[in-house]
């Protein structure tokens, strides 16, 4: 099996969220006192309510088929209501896009919005995602 990627996939950087997070569980297996930050992971357990609800879900058809791309209407909603209660900035649901978490978040955007060959001012300190995430867009990340 080759191992080759594209040139774009390998023109990335490593992930420096991913080297802390996996040097600080080195050292918390190394019986080191340590509290990891890199990659945000809660230091608990899931609540079981939530589980719950997650395995609920699983055993319901309604769910066996595929979500609209820009996510599930009922939560496209939820989301233009939280946004009105806690902001007080109007959207509608056509705005809104669910993502699968912060990082597919601005890939999206970034890939919406820019173009090879534009600059992108990433004022620093900064996610360490942000460069990588302008450097697939063709764009070029200036801090």
């Amino acid at each position: 099996m080759s191992s080759r990627v594209s040139d774009l996939l390998g023109g990335l950087a490593p992930s420096a969220t991913l080297a802390v997070d996996a040097k600080a569980k080195a050292l918390k297996a190394a019986g080191e006192p340590v509290i990891g930050y890199g990659a945000g992971e809660p230091d608990f357990p899931t609540p079981a309510h939530i589980v719950e609800a997650a395995a609920k879900a699983c055993y319901d058809p309604v769910n066996y088929k595929y979500t609209p791309t820009a996510g599930l209407g009922e939560l496209r909603d939820a989301i233009v209501h939280k946004t009105k209660r806690d902001s007080g900035l109007s959207v509608d649901a056509g705005q809104v896009l669910v993502t699968n978490g912060g990082k597919h978040a601005v890939a999206t955007a970034l890939m919406t919005l820019l173009d090879p060959g534009d600059e992108v001012l990433i004022p620093a300190p900064y996610w360490t995602t942000y460069p990588e995430a302008v450097y697939l867009t063709g764009a070029t990340a200036v801090p």
